[in-house]
């Protein structure tokens, strides 16, 4: 089995996976979090298995969901829901969330109460990344520890944290050298591919992920294959874990090359940087008070001015911007961002997306259009 498809298996039995039901039989706990503002650092250092809850890859009936979480809500909030409702996340034996929108921080409260997952947790994440930012959310982290320390009968020492960071630092080096290899003319790997390998990094023990990502990288680095397009294409927006939605757009012509969202670069983008002088714990927070931001973040700048960086550094033709129906921050965000990618010549195709879908007739017409425009000004 190529190291691709074993990624692809992996993903398709998830969230029930051979990898997550082994840690439990051998006595493990794990712990779901909603967030990527949640540090999974301590919950690898105490000993437990940090997993990412996510709803259905695909569009999936919500009733149940809907029962409990107003429509308004986005999907991917419902998705997640329902599977839980659903027993699919039943081995959890905690979960943790961040107040990052609306959305995530009413999914926790509903899973809280209707779930009952035996631990659970909700760190204040600021908006802003001034002093007073760092020292809040730095309690949060210290706060967050000592509870999970207290409720599983732990210590989490400096020690374990720092070996928790090297392996973490080790899956976010890694998924950067296989960004690497997206830079290429001809790409040895697809946008749809390197969304199973994405999907997978949060699915599984980071031991067993970073042994085979490399295992991928040498496939790859040594392999013929060699992924061509009718233009160079960012996705940029809100939650996306389908890979036959990217799957959609590189079917019309589109070479997808880089990316900016919460399950991909934001996911792996920055390194807990170490022996800086910081105490560990300080310097886990510092990361990701400073990770790749949110479009909640303020000043937005920060994040704009890194998305033109990838922009120019995957060499971009264009940019595509998927939001899931309701995600408010990148909705509101969306207009900002379009207007700082036209100052530096880079065109934009909005998407309006409920979580989940694998595309459309209309996606794929929009899409269409949008590589014929990319196509005429290269010309």
């Amino acid at each position: 089995m190529s190291a691709l498809d074993r990624f692809r298996e992996m993903n398709e039995s998830f969230p029930q996976t051979a990898q997550i039901l082994d840690h439990k039989k051998r006595g493990g706990k794990v712990i779901g979090w909603l967030c990527t503002y949640v540090p999974e650092e301590i919950i690898h250092a105490g000993g437990a298995l940090p997993i990412r809850i996510i709803g259905y890859s695909h569009e999936a009936n919500l009733d149940d969901a809907n029962a409990h979480l107003y429509i308004n809500n986005c999907t991917f909030s419902r998705s997640c829901l329902q599977l839980g409702l659903k027993g699919q996340y039943g081995f959890l034996d905690g979960v943790v969330g961040g107040s990052t929108c609306d959305g995530a921080r009413r999914l926790f409260d509903i899973w809280r109460q209707y779930i009952g997952t035996p631990f659970h947790h909700v760190l204040t994440v600021p908006r802003k990344y001034t002093e007073r930012a760092h020292k809040l959310y730095y309690d949060e982290v210290v706060l967050f520890k000592k509870h999970f320390e207290e409720h599983f009968g732990v210590e989490i020492t400096d020690k374990a944290l720092i070996k928790s960071t090297k392996e973490l630092n080790e899956s976010r080096s890694l998924l950067h050298q296989l960004y690497e290899l997206r830079k290429r003319d001809k790409p040895p790997i697809s946008g749809a591919d390197t969304l199973e390998v994405l999907n997978a990094a949060y699915r599984m023990p980071k031991e067993t992920f970073n042994r085979w990502i490399a295992e991928l990288i040498k496939e790859l680095e040594t392999g013929d294959k060699a992924f061509t397009g009718r233009a160079r294409v960012m996705l940029v927006g809100s939650v996306l874990t389908n890979p036959e939605f990217v799957k959609s757009i590189e079917d019309q012509g589109a070479l997808v090359v880089t990316d900016e969202l919460c399950t991909s670069t934001r996911y792996w983008g920055d390194k807990v940087v170490l022996n800086d002088g910081r105490p560990i714990l300080e310097a886990i927070s510092h990361r990701y008070l400073n990770n790749f931001p949110c479009a909640r973040m303020y000043p937005s700048d920060e994040r704009f001015n890194r998305i033109i960086e990838y922009a120019r550094d995957f060499r971009v033709d264009g940019v595509i911007s998927e939001i899931v129906r309701y995600c408010v921050p990148y909705a509101h965000d969306l207009p900002l961002l379009t207007d700082r990618l036209n100052e530096v010549g880079i065109p934009t195709l909005a998407l309006d997306v409920e979580y989940g879908t694998a595309g459309s007739g209309q996606i794929a017409t929009r899409v269409q259009a949008f590589l014929e425009m990319l196509e005429a000004r290269k010309k």
